[in-house]
């Protein structure tokens, strides 16, 4: 089998079914079915086995295309720029790992980020590519993330999120509410917005659910605790927005000309607590992060 490069190696492949056409080769059919990679980047990555069969065996970029046929293949990005801040190991035994993410820093493959994340830094310096996060933070967001080094207790551990049975609270900096009663509960419906990439608030049956407390109170600035009981996508985000703080650093609520990430900049809210009664041994299980804001 050829040689593979380890650093597409942290990221899981993606899987496609190929879909009917006449194209006489494997190559031939991802050239049109992705026209925006280059033929000569596909023949790199036939040579450097990064597609596979569903057994995941090497594919050559000769093999006939065969409709129906599951195809494996690394996602890679050109000149993928590296973030300059470290992860920090909170607590590691053989079931867990609970790691403090740092801002910028994505938790798993996504868009521009492929090897350039918390999964892949983790599977790079443990060698386990089954390991798996159990949540997910935005990459603008830092803080304690879970991940599941044991794939027989997994699903144990997923259900603490499926059944609200984990506590997070998180932390925020953002501008004062003098004429808001605290604490706060925030119940809303968030559905997807416009451009894709956000969402809003919207008329209709709450989906989402967020305790909001004042930790800290300034001139200028509040620190908020944020529980969030529902995990809708930028939900903490959308919330405080929507009462009228902003979170510091925020550059989707409102929304801001997107440009390159400015590291002096960062989003000021941090994933502080992750609390939880483990499912296997009864025990209570606190984490705390390391981070400030």
């Amino acid at each position: 089998m050829p040689r593979t490069d380890p650093l597409a190696d942290s990221a899981a492949p993606s899987r496609l079914q190929l879909p009917p056409g006449a194209w006489a080769t494997l190559l031939d059919g991802l050239c049109a079915r992705f026209p925006a990679i280059g033929r000569e980047r596909w023949l790199d990555r036939f040579a450097r086995g990064r597609v596979l069969d569903a057994q995941g065996r090497a594919l050559a970029a000769s093999t006939p295309y065969r409709v129906g046929m599951e195809v494996r293949y690394f996602r890679e990005v050109a000149d993928e720029a590296r973030v300059p801040f470290e992860e920090r190991i909170v607590h590691a035994d053989a079931r867990l790992l609970v790691v403090d993410k740092p801002h910028f820093l994505a938790v798993a493959p996504a868009g521009r980020h492929v090897a350039e994340t918390l999964l892949g830094r983790l599977q790079r310096r443990y060698g386990e590519p089954g390991l798996a996060p159990l949540h997910r933070l935005d990459a603008a967001t830092a803080g304690l993330v879970l991940f599941s080094r044991d794939p027989a207790s997994r699903d144990a551990y997923q259900a603490l999120f499926r059944e609200r049975r984990i506590r997070k609270r998180y932390e925020a900096l953002a501008p004062p509410l003098p004429e808001r009663a605290f604490p706060l509960l925030r119940r809303s419906r968030i559905v997807p917005g416009e451009p894709f990439f956000l969402m809003r608030e919207a008329e209709g049956e709450p989906n989402s659910e967020t305790r909001i407390e004042v930790m800290e109170r300034s001139e200028s600035v509040w620190r908020y605790a944020l529980e969030p009981v529902t995990g809708r996508k930028h939900q903490l985000r959308v919330h405080l927005a929507a009462l009228g703080a902003p979170i510091l650093g925020d550059r989707f609520y409102p929304l801001a000309p997107q440009a390159p990430d400015d590291y002096a900049r960062p989003l000021k809210l941090l994933a502080r607590s992750l609390q939880f009664v483990d499912p296997l041994d009864g025990r209570e299980r606190r984490y705390d992060s390391g981070l400030s804001l």
